[in-house]
């Protein structure tokens, strides 16, 4: 409970901690343009939009708020919260836990493999950006097969040392994940830019309410309900046509 105290309280005074130097820095590794293959993956999506239950607006709102409520959540974002605290108190054996953790809660083979083939794509874009022994000491890790090297731990090393808060390194990896998805959405069903747009805008009041929900809970709230989503993903590899590589 006074971890959960803690994290709101610090939330509550993020607007002093956030300099717009780190703002600049967590925008450059959501860019779309950031090389880590984020946005090749659909996590699923794309077995929805081909068995047409994703065909409006409406649905792929739908979805996003599944996938942010009862993946994100519970997931990538709690495990973030918590690889942030361990990089905080430099506590390796920790992290090395929520490595296993993070893959061992991903069903699918196919969401699995995105976790650590991004992770290892973002340290290899990001190590030249600074100077971090701590992330150096997880390279190796990574380079040793000691750990997986999924994304969640990963970023959440990378921002702890960047010295950006909390909150808002949940609250932009959450923003960026659904953004992807609307993104490969508009490429995939026959709707246009603006419709795209209209529900990311949609979804920000949610990516606000989940990274606030994150601040609350702890690593005993971990848990997987997106089971739709997972079986989603174990069926994508078996599509007669893909866009995406999950």
């Amino acid at each position: 409970m006074k971890r959960q105290n803690d994290d709101l309280n610090s939330h509550l005074n993020t607007a002093a901690t956030l300099t717009d130097f780190s703002l600049l820095r967590l925008l450059q590794i959501h860019d779309s343009a950031f090389p880590i293959g984020s946005y090749t993956h659909s996590y699923g999506m794309e077995t929805y939009i081909q068995e047409d239950i994703i065909r409006t607006k409406e649905q792929l709102i739908d979805y996003c708020k599944a996938y942010l409520f009862h993946n994100l959540v519970h997931g990538d974002a709690l495990i973030i919260q918590e690889a942030f605290h361990a990089a905080q108190a430099r506590d390796m054996t920790y992290l090395k836990e929520l490595d296993v953790l993070c893959g061992a809660m991903k069903l699918a083979k196919e969401s699995r493999d995105a976790s650590v083939n991004v992770g290892k794509q973002f340290m290899r874009t990001v190590l030249p950006l600074i100077e971090s022994s701590f992330l150096l000491q997880w390279q190796q890790k990574i380079e040793d097969e000691e750990v997986k090297g999924h994304y969640a731990v990963l970023y959440a090393i990378y921002c702890e040392a960047l010295g950006v808060d909390l909150y808002h390194a949940v609250m932009t990896f959450m923003y960026a994940s659904i953004s992807g998805l609307v993104q490969n959405a508009v490429r995939a069903v026959p709707f246009g830019q603006n419709t795209g747009v209209q529900a990311l805008n949609a979804l920000l009041v949610s990516v606000e309410e989940a990274a606030k929900l994150v601040m609350t809970l702890t690593i005993d709230d971990m848990a997987n309900n997106a089971l739709g989503i997972e079986l989603a993903s174990m069926k994508h590899e078996f599509l007669f046509s893909r866009l995406f590589i999950s």
